[in-house]
């Protein structure tokens, strides 16, 4: 089912999955997979490697979410590939079949700092949006940061951007992960002003353990709230840590839900329990015993 249509219904939650490349990784998406399906998400995502390294993995993962009676929703990028190339995996998606992308510019591949334009191909993610919207029925969308794009010099700029993939066709954002509720109404509300209309999904990842605040956030150049940070010293035992991150997971979602937030969308990192908690907090009433 399209995300905007499910938007457009009820409050929505969903999932992110990145493809294994062990059999070891593999058993551990499938666990977790089985579980969480169990909460009945309105759809799942599908990461995509940098560069398409994982191209293959995450055709085979959507097609295995789609089996699962489960509603995908594929991840695109621009990086290494041509117009071409990316219709060929675009044509595997529409054969799954599956009724959503999230189009993004992606990052360098490993080892590189900066993002390179493709020959043949595209440096913008609002110029992917375009060329699928312009051949494929997918229902699209793009991806968002409150706190502003890495690469972006200020966050009005950065606004101006997010506005050219919704005018050339994003349905709907998601969001990068943040820590406080109030960066995600402040920058809906910029959003608003800058005549972006539709719906932005929170991304939220629970913490699990206290080298997540630096391996992830740094990379996004979000912050981390001192309270959140003095909570999680190093050290501290990955069950501690857990107990943390799903309390303070918990508080931020019942925020951003009160707030009027149309959904949460949920960064697993293929792992199961700390998101579970997080949703029988949110919602006992969809998860099934």
């Amino acid at each position: 089912m399209r995300v905007d249509d499910l938007l457009s219904e009820r409050t929505v939650f969903s999932f992110e999955f990145f493809p294994p490349k062990t059999e070891a990784a593999r058993a551990q998406l499938h666990a977790a997979l089985a579980e969480l399906a169990t909460l009945r998400p309105d759809f799942v995502s599908v990461t995509y490697g940098a560069g398409g390294s994982t191209r293959d993995l995450t055709v085979d993962l959507v097609r295995e979410i789609a089996e699962l009676g489960l509603n995908p929703m594929a991840h695109l990028t621009c990086v290494g590939h041509t117009a071409d190339e990316l219709a060929g995996t675009l044509d595997l998606l529409a054969a799954i079949p599956t009724a959503n992308v999230l189009a993004l510019r992606g990052d360098p591949p490993k080892g590189e700092t900066a993002f390179v334009r493709p020959e043949g191909g595209f440096g913008y993610a609002q110029e992917l949006v375009r060329f699928v919207g312009a051949r494929y029925p997918f229902c699209i969308g793009a991806a968002c940061y409150p706190e502003k794009h890495p690469e972006s010099p200020d966050p009005d700029a950065d606004l101006d951007r997010l506005k050219e993939k919704v005018d050339s066709g994003a349905a709907f954002l998601v969001t990068q992960l943040f820590f406080e509720p109030d960066l995600y109404f402040a920058f809906r509300e910029r959003a608003e002003h800058k005549g972006i209309r539709v719906p932005i999904v929170p991304g939220v990842m629970p913490l699990t353990n206290a080298h997540q605040l630096d391996r992830f956030v740094t990379a996004i150049h979000a912050s981390v709230p001192d309270a959140l940070r003095a909570r999680l010293p190093a050290g501290v035992s990955e069950y501690d840590a857990t107990q943390i991150g799903v309390e303070w997971a918990t508080r931020q979602c019942e925020a951003l839900l009160a707030g009027g937030a149309p959904g949460v969308h949920f960064y697993t990192l293929n792992r199961s329990h700390a998101t579970q908690d997080i949703f029988r907090n949110l919602m006992p009433e969809r998860a099934i015993p």
